[in-house]
C-alpha cells in the first residue's frame, strides 16, 4: 500500500460467517480488531497512513476504523484478497467488479461495439504501458480487469509478473491461468511479451462472444485445441465489425512474430477513429476521482522521529547462548572506530589481521590507531587478512600476504602488522570489497571488477589458476552490469543490476549452483562442473531477481526482490533447511517458517544458516555444534543435533540491520525502538528537522 492510498488489498482476509450480506460483509469492532492485528502481524505492513507508535497499534476507536473491508476481490495460493475503504474517504475504486463478472451479467446478450471498443482501449492502453516499462503481465484475463462504477478499467494482479530487459528479450518459466495461455507457453518454448497480447485476443474474444476462447474437459486437451487454434465458436459477424474481428484474428495467431504490439493495436482504425474521444473521456473520469476532498486539502504532512538503540551479540565457538558485547554499552558505538577482535582456536598463529601493528591475539574488541580519523565504511575479512575501504573509497589492506591477498605484490613481506594503502585504486575509487578465504575482489565507482590473490579453481574469473600479487581486471559478459560482488571461501558470485547471478570458482558440491539437472527426470545428477575459470551464468537462478547472496563454505543461499530465502550446495547437516539432510540438485526455495514472510538477512557458516526477517524474527538451521546456532543447551540442542527445519532463536523480537557468519561463529547488530515520537508540520505545510546519523563499524575475524 502506498502512504496515500484511499484503499488497500490485503491477504488473507476474514471470512464472512453467514452470507447474509452479499458480496460486502460487516463485522463486529472486536473482530475487527482481531482482524486487524492479523493483517498486520501476518502481513508485515502498516495500514495506517501519517501514524506512527512504538507498538504499531491504534490509539483510539477512530483510528481503528480507518480502514472497513469493502469486498473479497478474489481467492489466491495465500488466501483471500480484499478491498478495504478509508473511513474519511467514500471513493470506491474497484466497486464496478471485474470484467468476467461483466460478461456474465449480459445473460447472452452481446455487448454493442461501442462498448467493447471503451473497453478495448483501456486494457490495450495499460497494456502498452508496462510493455513500455518492460514488463511482461503474464496473467492477463477477464478477472484481473477491475473496473470502477463508471467503468474504468484497472488491470490488477501483477504478481507473476516479470521484468525484460528489452523488447527482444525472452522469458522461459510456465505461469499464468491455462484458458489465457498462448501456444508458445504450452509448448514450453522460450516467449515475450506478445503472449500477453495472446491473452488480450483471449479477452476481446470473451467480450465479443461471452464465452471463452478455447475450452475443454482436461488441461491436456486445452493445450491442444490452443496449439492447435480450434475456437469454441465463431464471432457473430452481423453485430461487429469486419475491423474488429480482424483484429482478433491477429491477436490469436499461432505465430508471436505476427501479432501486433499493444501501440499497434491502438493504432489500428477501430480504436484510432475515435481515440481522441476514448483518451478525453479516461481523463475527464480520472479527474472526477483524483479531485480532493475538502477533508483532505487541509491535510498536512507529519513527521515521525524515532530513538534507536543497537546492542551487538556474538554466539558459537562453544558458546550456546548470544553474549552481548558490553563495551559498546552507553553510546560507545557512536563513534567512527573501526575495531577487530581475533579468537585464537588450536594454536592458530596471528599474522597481523588485526592491524594492531603485532602478533598478539586480543579477547576485547580494541580500536586500530593507524586507521584513526579515517572514515570506514566497509570492512572484508579473509582468513588472515584484511581489507578495509574508506568514505573516500580508498582501500586499506593488512595481514598475510602469502597468496598476494594484500596486493603490493609481497613488497612488505609475507606478513603486513599495519594498514596500507593500495596506492592502484588511488585513481579506482573502490565502491565495494569482498574477500575469500585467501583471495580478494573489488568493484569501482566506475563498474569495473579486479581481483587477486590465491587462483586456484579460477576463484579470481581470470579465465585461469594462477596465483596474482596485485589487481587484475577481471572481463564481464558484454550487456552484463555488476552491482555487488560476493566471495566464498574458494568461488565468487557477481550479481547484475538486473538480479542475475554469475560465478566462477570451486562448485563443489554445487556450492555456485552451477549443476544442471535434466527436467522431469527424479533425482538425476545431471551434467556436473567441478570448477569454471571465467563468469558463469547461475541458471538455476535466472528466473529469480535475486538481491543479495551469502555464500558459505559448503552452501549458499540467496535473497530475491521478493523476500524469498533460497538455498543450494550441501546438505549434510540440514544446512539447506528443506527439513532433511538428502542431496538436492537444485535451488531449494524455502517455505515452510518463511511462509509469507519476507527475509531481509541471511550469512553461511561452516554447515548452518542464519537469517532474520521482515518481522523481526531470527531462525537458524544447520550443524548446532560448538554452539553454531545459539540454542540454548537446556532446549535439548546439543552438540550433535542438526536440526535441518530453520527455527526461531533469540526471541527478543528486535530488528536485525546486519549479522555475519564465519567458521563456527555468527556475529549481529540487533536494533530496538525506544520512543517515537510525531512532529506536525506548520500552517505552510512545510516540516523542519535535524539529526545526526552515527556509523557503526564492528569487525570480528575467527581462524
Amino acid at each position: 500500500m502506498t502512504p496515500n492510498s484511499n484503499f488497500v488489498l490485503c491477504s488473507p482476509v476474514w471470512k464472512r460467517r453467514n452470507g447474509a450480506e452479499g458480496n460486502v460483509g460487516k463485522m463486529s469492532l472486536e473482530e475487527y480488531e482481531r482482524h486487524y492485528a492479523s493483517l498486520n502481524s501476518e502481513s508485515g505492513c502498516e495500514l495506517v497512513s501519517g501514524r506512527s507508535s512504538a507498538s504499531g497499534a491504534f490509539s483510539g476507536e477512530e483510528e481503528r476504523l480507518h480502514y472497513i473491508p469493502i469486498r473479497v476481490l478474489g481467492k489466491g495460493s495465500f488466501g483471500e484478497a480484499t478491498l478495504y475503504r478509508r473511513t474519511e474517504l467514500s471513493e470506491c475504486v474497484c466497486l464496478g467488479g471485474n470484467l468476467c463478472e461483466k460478461i456474465n451479467q449480459q445473460k447472452g446478450v452481446l455487448f454493442k461495439e461501442e462498448v467493447v471498443v471503451w473497453y478495448l482501449y483501456q486494457i490495450t492502453a495499460a497494456v502498452a504501458h508496462i510493455h513500455k516499462a518492460g514488463v511482461l503481465h503474464r496473467d492477463i484475463k477477464t478477472l484481473n480487469i477491475f473496473l470502477t462504477k463508471t467503468n474504468l478499467i484497472k488491470l490488477g494482479d501483477y504478481g507473476l509478473a516479470k521484468k525484460l530487459d528489452s523488447e527482444s528479450s525472452m522469458a522461459e518459466t510456465c505461469v499464468g491461468t491455462p484458458y489465457y495461455m498462448s501456444p508458445e507457453l504450452c509448448q514450453g518454448v522460450k516467449y515475450n511479451f506478445k503472449s500477453d497480447i495472446w491473452a488480450m485476443g483471449c479477452v476481446l474474444f470473451e467480450m465479443l462472444t461471452l464465452t471463452r476462447t478455447f475450452d475443454a474437459t482436461n488441461p491436456l486437451n486445452l493445450c491442444v485445441k490452443i496449439v492447435q487454434g480450434n475456437w469454441t465458436m465463431e464471432i457473430n459477424s452481423d453485430v461487429y465489425t469486419s475491423d474488429l474481428i480482424k483484429l482478433v484474428y491477429e491477436c490469436l495467431d499461432q505465430d508471436p512474430e505476427k501479432r501486433p504490439t499493444a501501440e499497434q493495436i491502438l493504432e489500428q482504425p477501430v480504436i484510432s477513429r475515435v481515440r481522441v474521444e476514448l483518451e478525453e473521456r479516461v481523463a475527464a473520469l480520472n479527474s472526477a476521482i483524483k479531485k480532493p476532498r475538502l477533508s483532505t486539502v487541509t491535510e498536512t504532512s507529519v513527521a515521525v522521529v524515532t530513538t534507536r538503540s543497537r546492542e551487538v551479540y556474538f554466539w558459537g565457538g562453544g558458546k550456546f547462548t548470544p553474549q552481548k558485547l558490553d563495551m559498546f554499552k552507553g553510546g560507545s558505538i557512536a563513534q567512527r572506530w573501526c575495531l577487530f577482535l581475533q579468537s585464537v582456536q588450536g594454536g592458530a598463529k596471528m599474522v597481523g589481521q588485526l592491524g594492531h601493528g603485532d602478533q598478539a591475539s586480543y579477547r576485547q574488541p580494541r580500536r586500530v590507531e593507524r586507521l584513526q580519523g579515517k572514515a570506514i565504511r566497509q570492512v572484508s575479512c579473509g582468513a588472515d587478512f584484511t581489507a578495509c575501504v574508506t568514505d573516500e573509497d580508498q582501500m586499506y589492506m593488512f595481514g598475510s600476504d602469502y597468496y598476494g591477498c594484500v596486493g603490493v605484490e609481497n613488497e612488505l613481506g609475507m606478513e603486513v602488522l599495519e594498514p596500507v594503502l593500495l596506492d592502484f585504486f588511488q585513481e579506482r575509487p573502490v565502491r565495494q570489497v569482498s574477500c575469500g578465504d585467501n583471495h580478494v575482489v573489488a568493484l569501482t565507482r566506475s563498474g569495473d571488477i579486479y581481483s587477486w590473490g590465491c587462483g586456484e579453481h579460477g576463484r579470481l574469473g581470470l579465465d585461469c589458476e594462477d596465483d596474482f600479487s596485485s589487481p587484475m581486471q577481471v572481463e564481464v559478459p558484454k550487456g552484463a552490469f555488476i552491482e555487488s560482488v560476493y566471495c566464498g571461501s574458494d568461488g565468487t558470485f557477481f550479481l547484475t543490476e538486473s538480479g542475475k547471478v554469475l560465478a566462477c570458482g570451486n562448485n563443489e558440491l554445487n556450492k555456485l549452483g552451477l549443476n544442471q539437472g535434466i527436467s522431469g527426470i527424479k533425482n538425476h545428477t545431471g551434467e556436473g562442473i567441478p570448477y569454471t575459470t571465467t563468469l558463469t551464468l547461475v541458471k538455476q537462478l535466472s528466473r529469480f531477481k535475486i538481491q543479495f547472496i551469502a555464500p558459505g563454505k559448503t552452501h549458499t543461499a540467496a535473497i530475491d526482490e521478493r523476500g524469498r530465502l533460497m538455498t543450494f550446495g550441501c546438505n549434510k547437516f540440514g544446512q539447506l533447511g528443506v527439513k532433511d539432510f538428502k542431496k538436492h540438485q537444485g535451488v531449494q526455495i524455502l517455505v515452510g517458517p518463511f511462509g509469507g514472510k519476507f527475509v531481509t538477512k541471511v550469512s553461511c557458516g561452516d554447515g548452518f544458516t542464519i537469517a532474520a526477517t521482515e518481522d523481526n524474527q531470527i531462525f537458524a538451521w544447520g550443524n548446532a555444534g560448538n554452539g553454531r546456532l545459539g540454542m540454548p543447551a537446556d532446549k535439548g540442542f546439543g552438540s550433535e543435533v542438526c536440526p535441518a527445519l530453520p527455527r526461531p532463536i533469540f526471541g527478543s523480537l528486535h530488528h536485525v540491520p546486519d549479522l555475519s557468519c564465519r567458521g563456527w561463529h555468527t556475529i549481529l547488530i540487533m536494533e530496538k525502538v525506544l520512543n517515537s515520537k510525531t512532529i506536525r508540520s506548520n500552517s505552510s505545510g512545510l516540516s523542519v528537522g535535524s539529526g545526526k546519523i552515527f556509523y557503526y563499524l564492528i569487525l570480528f575475524i575467527y581462524v
